[in-house]
């Protein structure tokens, strides 16, 4: 019996699931039980990404896939709007979640986490897979402890849908468990334009910048007395982001429970 981690990919034509692909087909220590994608429905999965026929077939239904494969761990870059629905289907036939979209509420999370403790398996939803990302997100929230003022700019492409992005809220979010809320900036300043001073949290700001021609950064920057501080991180190409979606699926098939968050992985 074979002991490679089966994984089916959700979203397996998009741009990220391609890449979640080629991982899979060129790792040794996984295997592709499925690959689902409504619109590259009947090719082979391995034509898809540009390498050799591998036998799978692309098929357009999750669930037949869940239920006609003895996989282990689904991975899905898809759509908010379908995220949620296809993390509580892989759970109920105990296949275990690998999930890179975000938009999930805390209640949404909790159900999942509580579904994945009654089915005895592990799963993670995680804004960024990116090691550097994560590493980021870790910087920043230990900076916030001596320099509390501070704003968030992220930088993504001019199509995509969602401002600010799940790598700066994932970060906020981190930033203020390290740091007590506080109003920055001063208590009479006024948008003379509205929107100028970015999205509010906990104190500070986001900004979100949306261009053609960029792919995914992210800044921190943090103001103190005759001194300031940057930290950021910068991606290229979306290749950077499989060494993290390998550890994921390696880090599910061992603990019970949903994990939010790729940080938790990172000593």
């Amino acid at each position: 019996m074979s002991d490679k981690i089966r994984i089916i990919v959700s979203g397996a034509g998009g741009r990220m699931g391609k890449e979640v692909v080629k991982l899979v087909l060129q790792d040794d220590e996984l295997e592709l039980a499925a690959a689902v994608d409504r619109s590259a429905h009947g090719r082979d999965a391995g034509r898809l990404v540009g390498l050799e026929d591998c036998g799978v077939l692309v098929t357009p239904d999750l669930e037949t896939a869940l239920a006609d494969t003895e996989a282990d761990v689904m991975v899905d870059f898809t759509l908010p709007h379908s995220a949620y629905s296809n993390t509580a289907l892989a759970v109920k036939y105990g296949v275990r979640p690998v999930i890179g979209t975000t938009g999930f509420t805390p209640e949404q999370i909790a159900g999942l986490d509580k579904q994945c403790q009654e089915q005895g398996i592990g799963g993670l939803i995680a804004p960024n897979f990116s090691i550097g990302a994560i590493l980021l997100m870790k910087f920043a929230a230990q900076a916030a402890k001596y320099f509390p003022h501070l704003e968030i700019i992220e930088y993504h492409g001019d199509q995509k849908l969602d401002a600010p992005s799940g790598t700066a809220i994932k970060t906020a979010e981190m930033i203020s468990e390290a740091r007590q809320e506080l109003r920055q900036g001063h208590p009479e300043e006024e948008e003379i334009i509205e929107g100028s001073r970015g999205g509010y949290y906990n104190g500070f700001r986001i900004h979100s910048v949306r261009l053609p021609g960029v792919f995914a950064q992210e800044e921190v920057v943090f103001g103190g007395f005759g001194q300031s501080l940057k930290i950021r991180h910068d991606s290229y190409e979306r290749a950077g982001y499989m060494p993290g979606v390998k550890l994921g699926i390696q880090k599910v098939m061992g603990y019970t429970g949903l994990i939010y968050g790729f940080e938790h992985f990172i000593e």
